[in-house]
């Protein structure tokens, strides 16, 4: 374990040292022009999905507490995690739940990457209704329902 954690460190350490612009995003090396704002911001990637959330509602208000929603029901999961089996080994329905929410989340996050215009703000609204739906009815429901049929008397 500790030589593939050297070797790891190594490789790290020769990245961040001989090439450290690597993984940054091309635009910040442009100069900068203090008259024009540039067309098409966007976020860090982990903060995409999230981002999209928040364009998705018009009302700069609701979009923000959409934002702070979005952020407060991943915190607030495994507090009403109502499931008795932990693993989602045996609960197919769960698994099936869990790989749809993660493609929404991929859709959630390409969509924040793209303009804004007419296809890519309606899948916007779309994804982030079904994020909220997904982590709200639809997985306590699940395990509800699981916890019925697998440990009914």
């Amino acid at each position: 374990d500790l030589l593939g954690v050297s070797i790891t460190l190594l490789l790290l350490t020769t990245v961040i040292m001989l090439a450290p612009n690597l993984f940054m995003e091309p635009e910040n090396f442009r100069q900068a022009a203090p008259l024009t704002t540039p067309s098409h911001i966007k976020p860090e990637w982990y903060f995409l999905f999230a981002y999209t959330i928040l364009r998705s509602i018009p009302n700069k208000l609701g979009g923000t507490l959409a934002l702070l929603a979005s952020i407060l029901v991943l915190l607030v999961m495994p507090i009403v995690h109502t499931s008795k089996q932990q693993a989602m080994t045996f609960r197919p329905t769960s698994q099936i739940m869990f790989w749809i929410f993660i493609s929404n989340m991929m859709i959630l996050t390409w969509i924040g990457e793209q303009p804004v215009q007419h296809p890519n703000i309606m899948l916007g609204q779309v994804a982030s209704t079904i994020y909220f739906t997904m982590l709200i009815i639809i997985m306590p429901a699940t395990s509800m329902l699981e916890n019925k049929i697998t440990y009914q008397k």
